[in-house]
């Protein structure tokens, strides 16, 4: 097995280590990069306007990490007297080490529709709602919580742009490496993945390849595209990816 990872750094980098750590051979091949958002100045005012009991979304590990940094530069601390809710476990606990504050995420995965499914979520007309996310994205949260009776805004506190490859000289020299395994932890990537391979390498090698994604939403996508040797990870932390390749953590 030779696995390419495509999940963005740090984390694709750590992955790629402990991977070679358990002996493995794996690359790393980043497909996007992060920067600050453009809404990102505006955190402090947008949670100052919220009230009592209000609901915060944190969308992922970056928006955590951007967030916390332009709070902290700009001498603000993370209110105490609303309501947060990550996307998943790993999401949830940087909060919370980053804000000392309790935050819920649902326990089974990393998805809007098991987060929609807490409990908490269900009667909550009449408040209000942030989302910290990056550029773009899946709009479920917002449309549901919106049905709900919420009045949802959204700060962009990074953004995600893609890494550029040449396409033909990129796809070669995965393909030598001997790669058969891919890791791609979102619809937006596995997307930019299947477009840069060309065509000869797409269907000669890419569409071959054992494919690990982190949702059985990607997994459909995964499908349409014409992946057949599919798994799906528990959730998109590192733990939950080495054993979908099945490997001892």
């Amino acid at each position: 097995m030779t696995i390419l990872v495509t999940r963005p750094s740090p984390a694709g980098e750590m992955l790629v280590s402990r991977l070679r750590a358990l002996g493995r051979v794996a690359f790393h091949s980043p497909l996007i990069e992060f920067a600050p958002g453009s809404q990102l100045a505006m955190l402090p005012n947008l949670l100052s306007s919220l009230d009592q009991q209000d609901l915060v979304f944190v969308l992922s590990q970056h928006a955590v990490n951007y967030a916390d940094r332009a709070l902290r530069q700009s001498a603000t601390r993370w209110p105490g007297n609303v309501n947060y809710y990550a996307i998943g476990r790993t999401t949830g606990l940087l909060f919370h080490r980053a804000s000392s504050l309790p935050v819920l995420y649902p326990q089974d995965g990393e998805t809007s529709e098991m987060l929609l499914n807490l409990p908490s979520l269900q009667r909550i007309h009449g408040k209000k709602a942030l989302i910290l996310r990056g550029n773009g994205g899946r709009e479920k949260l917002a449309e549901t919580l919106t049905e709900r009776g919420v009045e949802v805004s959204y700060c962009e506190c990074y953004q995600r742009s893609p890494i550029h490859y040449d396409a033909s000289e990129q796809s070669a020299v995965w393909q030598r490496a001997g790669v058969d395994t891919l890791v791609v932890t979102s619809g937006e990537m596995l997307q930019q993945l299947y477009t840069l391979v060309p065509d000869y390498y797409r269907h000669s090698w890419l569409l071959r390849c054992s494919l690990v994604v982190v949702s059985e939403r990607l997994a459909i996508l995964a499908r349409q595209l014409g992946w057949s040797a599919i798994r799906v990870a528990e959730n998109a932390d590192n733990d939950a990816l080495i054993r979908a390749l099945q490997l001892p953590d």
